[in-house]
């Protein structure tokens, strides 16, 4: 699913300015360059999707922890931990969620189901697996004695990995403080607590050292210390303010700092294992690219990861804004402690996600920046202020629903998403990244958030007595994701090289044209003196006029200046809208806007001239009154069957007025099918079909133009591929968006029979009143096969799904959840860029209705002021002319022309060629982009043969006298040219006469 939901490779080379792949010299304070170095990366280059694959021997791994899994929370001799405490009060601390009824007591049953979880990872095909172990498990009170059962079950544990060869990373303490210790002593707020983890962390290593190479001395000690003993969000939901919270820190990093020196003096020489911290952070950027924020965004991660990272990472003491700001808060570590702390960890453990790095993380401590999910840049940021180490990403992901069952898409596509900036950060920025941990494997209980949420790769029913894994689709994607180290590059991903046929038709879309029909100075029949004297101006003279001349199309200076700019773009047809509110302003023919007829004329005629084919559609709605007559829009619209007889009016008055300068009709442009009732759009399609009939009978012997309908055609993707009822949801999609109105044309007749089906369903069982009318047999007859092409609109690709997850973009009626694959490209308007959904869509098109001719007459993107989205509109044209390539090459797909959307900013302000500032048009570099596509003929390469392709003659109306009657011209000529010679000849020898005479 990674390659096949990934944007076309880009075909112009990859200009990567700054490091690709070489090692980080990093070196405290330097993270500060992350900002402006990602600030200056290429685009959108440098945010396409990457096809490649991790370094040989990557570790990957699935995650989970003690309390949010096991349960047995009594049973085997386990003492109580401070979550089981917490989760047990009858009130929660302010600010904080309910855990949930029963909190971890039971949770995922994992204590009774070790077999269990471990055929989950066997299913996974994973590398390694991080589990915590419970220490109240192991010593009920904290300290002595052991508890041999909790020792077996652990040790259960490692046998059954090292069966599978699985390796463990195994986190000392994640939360679960024993209750004991903090009755007792109070527990990180204790000095005495960092010897009391020394000793239990030397009794696990004693036992299980053996079989395990990776060790997590804690999880987030931000959390514990802050939430734990500042805030009192978490247990033991101490609330001692900052100070409190700061000196458990102190101890956290001290009791660290003590278990790492043991396991290197007593244990590393024979077990050779590896020991570090498992550190938490957000990400941040910040509100402008300024000096002064990008210092508080830079404060903001010394507040977070670097309370913890600096003392151990670089110098063994907190980060200098910490200190500077903190003095009276922040304890200080003496000389001989922060030589005892730096240096005390292997390799640098990351957890990053939305509980932890996000939700529990203290809106002051953002210093008004913004938080953002860049992985990919907190990896560089932490190469470059700890000195490059290796990073293990221990903990990532994201969540989905409670209510989320088994196609958890969106936690996929968050997922590609760290995945694949994950190994931007290995290939692009040198990141020193050996092994991705996701989080979790299965569902638990997920702290302050309960069971509203669900993490976990494998599924729980937590109402179920057996508590079996239920593979999510998520499964799946990282199952293959681990097979395939990564995404590697696919053909389909890859760009091809070609051309297309001759006389494809490469164009350019306005919606509407630019009309300006004031008259030019040379039709004006006044007399004029100029005023040289006085006012300087030409003064109108009363009672004298000249002769009028006949009106010129060269007299429109707007229509010269258009054809300029179409012919400077080497377009071969120009797609533009009429308007019929303007043309019939009463709907029928009582009025008729003859100016704006004879523009319409002039401008179809001079595209001719100048060899470029009007494509002109009849109506294209636009927001008010539809673009209807006011007399139309004002009674009904299209629910009014009267709508049907004018259109059809309309289109004749059109084909007699146009129809000797247009060979390319459209009947409707874009019909929007979310604003269509049923009745609305049974009232089309009959206006379309008797459109098309007229046309066919009355005109296209004469005129031999070609005629159809333009339907807006976006792919619809199931979000979850491995889903069928995700598939059986993006077909019913492609039912309503596409179907609706081209089953009855290019089809059957009648609607799509899913379509029919599925408005039954809900009529009957949710008691909706969408009632779908019914064509009569003549009606089928009258709209099926009423066309000449296939022309379609293809702006995007969207993913949907069914489970409902985010009520916002959830569509109740087709049962239907909108999901974002967020690594796609997105446009300002966060329009995705899609380029392989077209050719699914021309594909999908040519599978139901056949080896139709089709024509794509409107793909485009939008852009803002800022010229660098030009550059996403290139990659665009680029990449999805090059699928469209792909869908005439590869699969036969009978295309016959391509239209950009749109020709200026003027008309279609952020989607134009032409941006149009201070009465001035200037082309954007897409624009010249496109214009050497077309003069290509798409993108050919050493081995593309050459096709000699017939010049073509230009279609000019008034030339049509000329051709018919050339033998008549020919005698013309002949005459003249012997009348020439005559008036020589007399000439000649008249004068040789006088000089005789002479």
């Amino acid at each position: 699913p990674a390659g096949s939901m990934a944007p076309s490779a880009p075909l112009l080379p990859l200009p990567l300015l700054l490091l690709l792949g070489r090692p980080l010299l990093g070196a405290p304070g330097q993270g500060a360059g992350t900002w402006s170095r990602f600030a200056r990366l290429p685009y959108p280059q440098d945010q396409l999707f990457l096809h490649d694959t991790f370094p040989d021997g990557f570790l990957w791994g699935a995650g989970s922890a003690a309390y949010q899994t096991e349960g047995g929370w009594r049973q085997g001799g386990k003492g109580a931990s401070v979550w089981d405490t917490f989760a047990h009060r009858p009130a929660t601390p302010p600010g904080s969620a309910p855990p949930g009824p029963a909190g971890g007591d039971v949770a995922s049953d994992s204590y009774n189901n070790l077999f269990r979880d471990t055929e989950g990872l066997r299913r996974l095909g994973v590398s390694h697996y991080r589990f915590s172990l419970a220490w109240a498990r192991l010593l009920p009170n904290g300290t002595a004695p052991l508890n041999p059962a909790g020792l077996a079950h652990y040790r259960r544990l490692l046998g059954r990995l090292r069966e599978l060869g699985v390796e463990p990373v195994v986190t000392l303490y994640h939360w679960d403080l024993p209750q004991g210790l903090q009755d007792a002593f109070g527990g990180w707020a204790s000095p005495v607590l960092p010897q009391l983890f020394r000793d239990y962390a030397e009794l696990c290593f004693r036992h299980f050292g053996g079989q395990v190479r990776y060790w997590l001395t804690m999880d987030n000690p931000y959390v514990v210390a802050w939430h734990g003993y500042g805030t009192g969000r978490l247990p033991p939901g101490v609330r001692g303010g900052p100070r409190l919270g700061y000196r458990a820190a102190h101890h956290l990093l001290q009791a660290h700092a003590k278990v790492w020196h043991l396991y290197n003096d007593h244990f590393r020489p024979t077990q050779r294992g590896k020991v570090s911290i498992a550190l938490s952070s957000h990400w941040i950027k910040p509100q402008h690219m300024t000096e002064k924020n990008i210092k508080e965004c830079q404060k903001s991660l010394d507040f977070v990861l670097g309370w913890f990272a600096k003392p151990i990472f670089i110098d063994g003491d907190y980060p200098e804004s910490m200190r500077s700001n903190l003095s009276s808060l922040l304890p200080e570590f003496s000389e001989v402690e922060k030589k005892y702390i730096k240096g005390t960890a292997d390799f640098f453990a990351l957890s990053f996600g939305a509980t932890l790095s996000f939700q529990l993380l203290d809106s002051h401590m953002k210093f008004q920046q913004l938080e953002s999910i860049s992985l990919r840049q907190l990896l560089y940021w932490i190469s470059s202020e700890y000195n490059n180490p290796q990073i293990f990403i221990v903990e990532n992901s994201w969540f989905v629903s409670g209510s989320t069952k088994r196609d958890d898409a969106k936690y996929i596509y968050y997922l590609k998403k760290f995945i694949m900036e994950t190994l931007k950060a290995i290939r692009y920025d040198g990141v020193n990244v050996f092994g991705y941990t996701v989080w979790s494997l299965l569902d638990g209980f997920e702290w302050h958030r309960g069971y509203s949420i669900r993490r976990g790769l494998f599924y729980v029913d937590f109402e179920s007595h057996d508590k079996k894994l239920m593979p999510k689709s998520s499964v799946l994607f990282y199952q293959k994701l681990i097979e395939k180290n990564g995404f590697p590059p696919l053909p389909e991903n890859q760009p091809i090289e070609g051309i297309f046929p001759c006389g494809f038709a490469w164009g350019i879309v306005d919606n509407y044209i630019q009309v300006d029909t004031t008259p030019a100075q040379f039709l004006d029949s006044n007399v004029y003196v100029w005023d040289v004297h006085q006012t300087k101006k030409l003064i109108k003279v009363d009672g004298i006029f000249t002769s009028k001349r006949k009106r010129h199309c060269v007299d429109f200076a707007a229509i010269r200046l258009q054809i300029s700019l179409l012919q400077e773009m080497h377009v071969t047809h120009f797609h533009f809208s009429l308007k019929w509110s303007l043309i019939l302003p009463l709907g029928n023919l009582s009025l008729i806007n003859h100016t704006l007829v004879h523009y319409y004329q002039c401008f179809a005629s001079e595209l001719l001239r100048v060899n470029i084919t009007p494509v002109v559609a009849l109506w294209q709605p636009m927001a008010e009154n539809q673009e209807l007559p006011v007399s139309l829009a004002k009674y009904g619209a299209w629910e009014n069957p009267e709508t049907v007889q004018a259109f059809v009016q309309y289109a004749k008055f059109c084909f007699t007025s146009l129809g000797d300068h247009v060979k390319f009709w459209i009947t409707m442009n874009e019909p929007s099918v979310k604003n269509l009732t049923y009745t609305a759009g049974h009232n089309l399609l009959k206006a379309h079909a008797k459109a098309w009939h007229l046309y066919d009978k009355e005109f296209r012997r004469s005129q031999k133009g070609k005629i159809s309908i333009a339907l807006q055609a976006d792919w619809v993707e199931p979000a979850c591929p491995f889903s069928r009822n995700d598939q059986e949801v993006a077909d019913r999609i492609l039912e309503f968006d596409i179907g609706w109105l081209a089953e009855p044309i290019f089809g059957n007749g009648d609607y799509p029979q899913m379509m029919r089906a599925w408005l039954h369903r809900r009529n009957s069982v949710d008691l909706y009143n969408f009632h779908l009318p019914y064509f009569s047999e003549d009606e089928k007859k009258l709209i099926q096969g009423s066309f000449d092409f296939f022309a379609l609109s293809h702006y995007t690709s969207t993913l949907v799904g069914w489970e409902k997850e985010d009520a916002l973009k959830y569509d109740h009626y087709l049962e239907v959840q909108m999901i974002n694959d967020i690594t796609w490209l997105h446009s300002p308007n966060r329009a995705a860029v899609v380029p392989w959904g077209l050719r699914k869509l021309l594909k999908w098109v040519k599978s139901k209705y056949g080896n139709v001719p089709i024509y794509v007459t409107a793909n485009g993107i939008d852009d803002d002021q800022n010229m660098v989205h030009d550059k996403l509109r290139v990659y665009y044209i680029q990449n999805y002319i090059n699928e469209a390539l792909k869908a005439y090459t590869l699969d036969n797909v009978n295309l016959q022309g391509y239209f950009v959307y749109s020709f200026n900013d003027k008309t279609a302000p952020k989607y134009g060629l032409y941006s149009y500032v201070a009465n001035q048009y200037e082309p954007k570099p897409s624009m010249k982009h496109y214009r050497e596509i077309i003069d290509d003929n798409g993108f050919p390469g050493p081995e593309t043969p050459e096709l000699l392709c017939p010049e073509e003659i230009a279609s000019c109306p008034e030339c049509h006298f000329f051709r018919t009657r050339k033998s008549l011209l020919a005698f013309i000529s002949f005459i003249f040219v012997a009348f020439i010679v005559t008036i020589f000849f007399i000439t000649y020898y008249s004068k040789r006469v006088e000089r005789r005479y002479k």
